[in-house]
């Protein structure tokens, strides 16, 4: 049987930051109103020309860096 092992996990998370009042300013709502509907007061925005690829990728690379692994082992 082949045994199979998590070694490392990675993560990635937009830098930008966008809050309830950055979105007022935007679009006819308030922070009052999405918290008690959602509990969100902020979430991540990924910039132009960021791609899902691209976040892969970095949250791949940090999970090989984590397991002390190279990408072509």
């Amino acid at each position: 049987m082949i045994r199979t092992e998590i070694i490392g996990a990675g993560h990635y998370v937009p830098a930008r930051v966008v809050t309830n009042h950055d979105l007022e300013q935007w679009m006819d709502t308030s922070d009052e109103w999405i918290r008690e509907r959602t509990g969100i007061r902020t979430r991540r925005w990924i910039e132009p020309g960021e791609t899902v690829h691209g976040m892969g990728l970095k949250a791949t690379q940090k999970a090989l860096q984590r397991a002390g692994i190279e990408a072509g082992e």
